[in-house]
């Protein structure tokens, strides 16, 4: 999420030096040389430093200087120090607002390397996922907290499998730069694992390796992992991740909660029972949102957390990327500024056999969804 500034908020502040010159210059000539106003034709390469190169500075500085010297003569100042004084004044604020200038460019210059190779990271950390991955469609939105930075410490992949699909969401602790180095190894294990391990547990058991293999730092990693075949269910294990959200053929919505609540990733050496992996029914027509607490712990103006069950039916729309865009700016919508944690969300239809899902076919043949 990047902020921008508004083209007219620009351009109004590039016309500032000028304006303030303008002003100056008029109550200048209006009021006579007793209002002492001279000094203040310094305001224009003052607030050219703030908005503008080190050129443009320089340029408003000159002709600062040059409405001056036209106004010294024109009050008849420069028989005495008041004029120079204040020539001295435009020239110094010009200098101070040139090196401002100067400062502003290269620290400009280094935000925009770091968000370059933030970007970068992001792409080789956070892959887009496959739009179809078995009998499912997929479709993923990711904001993080850390708006320069544009990467954070959620975590997601989908992998089609010679066992199903794997899918993974997942949260490291901390936020920002701190965390990618436990996402990262998290997600280098599940690329790896999901080929391998024909067991959704023992899946597990090696990601709860590769984070505690780095106990020094005592991170942590919440996360959930899904395996979708083509028997119509889902099956989850659940460390410590807020539950997804199934949305039905009909519209209704359940949060599948695990049988036994267990400790997130690395935590596995205190005590604890291991997640028990439980199935779900997830047919043709059913969409299954896995996402991070930065969803539901989305605040509005008044404390009020985001809620995601009433917000459901805007996964009706046919298609996955806008039903998604639609929830994601419904969730900016209702945090009225800043979110203060990452947050992911992962979306996945069910799509038939002519490979699209019961909710566009309906779309599509202007009727209910197809039955399972």
């Amino acid at each position: 999420m990047t902020v921008k500034k508004s083209p007219s908020g620009f351009a109004a502040l590039s016309w500032m030096p000028v304006a303030a010159m303008t002003v100056v210059a008029a109550v200048d000539v209006t009021a006579g040389p007793g209002v002492g106003l001279l000094p203040l034709v310094s305001l224009g390469p003052a607030f050219a430093g703030l908005v503008g190169g080190w050129r443009r500075t320089a340029v408003i500085g000159l002709a600062a200087l040059l409405l001056c010297v036209g106004l010294g003569l024109y009050n008849g100042l420069f028989d005495r120090p008041r004029g120079y004084t204040a020539m001295a004044a435009v020239a110094g604020v010009t200098g101070v607002g040139i090196a401002a200038a100067v400062m502003r460019s290269r620290r400009e210059a280094e935000l925009a390397g770091v968000r370059s190779i933030a970007e970068v990271a992001q792409r080789v950390l956070l892959r887009p996922v496959p739009l179809t991955a078995g009998p499912l469609h997929a479709a993923v939105s990711y904001t993080s907290a850390l708006a320069e930075a544009r990467i954070g410490g959620d975590l997601y992949e989908v992998v089609a499998s010679p066992h199903g699909v794997r899918v993974i969401v997942g949260d490291a602790q901390g936020k920002g730069l701190a965390a990618v180095g436990t996402a990262a190894r998290v997600l280098g294990a599940f690329r790896e694992a999901a080929y391998d391990e024909k067991d959704l547990v023992r899946l597990g058991e090696r990601l709860e390796r590769s984070v505690a293999r780095e106990r020094e730092d005592e991170k942590f990693v919440t996360a959930i992992l899904v395996e979708i075949g083509y028997d119509h269910q889902a099956v989850l294990l659940n460390y410590g991740h807020p539950a997804p959200m199934l949305v039905h053929r009909d519209g209704t919505a359940d949060f599948p909660e695990p049988p036994a609540h267990a400790l997130p990733l690395g935590l596995a050496a205190h005590v604890g029972p291991g997640p028990e992996p439980f199935p779900v029914p997830f047919r043709p027509g059913d969409q299954l949102l896995l996402y991070t607490d930065g969803v539901t712990e989305a605040r509005d103006g008044q404390g009020g957390f985001y809620p995601l069950a009433e917000r459901a039916h805007l996964l009706s729309e046919p298609d996955l990327h806008r039903a998604l865009d639609a929830l994601r700016e419904d969730l900016v919508r209702h945090a009225a500024g800043p979110q203060h944690d990452d947050a992911a969300m992962l979306l996945l239809r069910y799509r038939g056999q002519d490979g699209r899902t019961a909710v566009e076919r309906a779309a599509r043949e202007g009727r209910g969804p197809d039955p399972a």
